[in-house]
């Protein structure tokens, strides 16, 4: 079986060709531009593979609800040429096949949860600290859903008292994003986070707010595994680090097995960062299987 995979990204499409065993059989990378610029590329790859369905884990805001007019929509994103822009009919009108949709972070997580570390677990998280702050929920066994789709990325913190950044984010001023994201850390210490692996204090306040996000989402969604990718955490002494400030501020409060061994609750990505690309394969093989039944 021939699956199209799509991990849309803000900054770079990644388009991919891959079977229903989740495995990769070809890719390319392209930037993202305006969709006139971006699309004719992307429509061509897939063509030419002849694929049976296609998955995208896209960046948003999107619509996923299927019962919306605006459904497989880009919505309210900053990256204004994209917003509004309908790209799962863009696809379904020139490819003729089932397309699967969900926001890219969510793909991450089903990702890990079909192949990877979650896979012996219904109910994860998959949290990406990079360029902004985004988190996948699967509970259950299913993607979290709701009025729209989780935008957990912006729940508000604690401000560390030492702390006087004014955070990144132009709609709140202590969100997670604006406060630990990458550009956060440029903008408060003057250099990216890679160049500033060896300052403790950087990771110190860094762990400080990725825990309390943390924390948040283990009171309100109770995961039974939390994983940490995106840029960010490729500084792997960052993982005990939010460990142990988790362990503290949940202050003995819950008492579970998971909780008993942080170092495989709070895990790092397992897939070499193909967790998205292969999330986007199961959403095509699960939209396929649907219309499968519908027909």
């Amino acid at each position: 079986m021939t699956i199209g995979a799509l991990e849309a990204g803000g900054t770079k499409m990644v388009c991919a060709i891959g079977n229903e065993n989740g495995e990769i059989l070809d890719r390319m990378s392209i930037p993202t531009l305006s969709p006139g610029e971006t699309m004719p590329a992307m429509l061509e790859y897939f063509q030419e593979k002849e694929i049976q369905a296609l998955g995208i884990g896209c960046f948003g805001p999107i619509d996923a609800d299927r019962n919306s007019p605006t459904f497989g929509h880009i919505t309210t994103t900053p990256k204004l040429e994209w917003a509004n822009y309908n790209i799962v009919g863009k696809f379904q009108e020139a490819l003729h096949v089932p397309v699967g949709f969900d926001t890219d972070v969510n793909g991450s997580c089903l990702g890990e949860a079909t192949w990877g570390i979650t896979r012996d677990v219904d109910s994860s998280i998959y949290v990406t600290v990079g360029t902004g702050v985004g988190v996948g929920i699967m509970v259950n066994g299913q993607l979290l859903h709701g009025m729209l789709h989780p935008e957990a990325g912006h729940i508000l913190l604690q401000r560390h008292p030492e702390d006087t950044y004014p955070g990144k984010c132009p709609y709140h001023p202590n969100c997670m994003e604006g406060l630990a994201a990458g550009p956060a850390i440029e903008e408060r210490w003057g250099k990216k986070a890679y160049d500033l692996a060896d300052n403790d204090k950087v990771w110190e306040l860094e762990a400080f707010y990725i825990a309390q996000g943390l924390v948040n989402y283990i009171l309100t969604v109770s995961p039974k595994r939390i994983i940490l990718g995106g840029g960010v955490m490729h500084q792997t002494q960052l993982f005990p680090m939010i460990r142990e400030e988790v362990k503290r501020l949940l202050n003995g409060y819950i008492q579970t097995k998971e909780l008993k061994d942080m170092d495989t609750y709070i895990v790092p990505c397992s897939l070499n960062d193909n967790q998205g690309i292969m999330g986007a394969l199961k959403l095509a093989l699960t939209e396929l299987e649907r219309e499968g039944q519908r027909g």
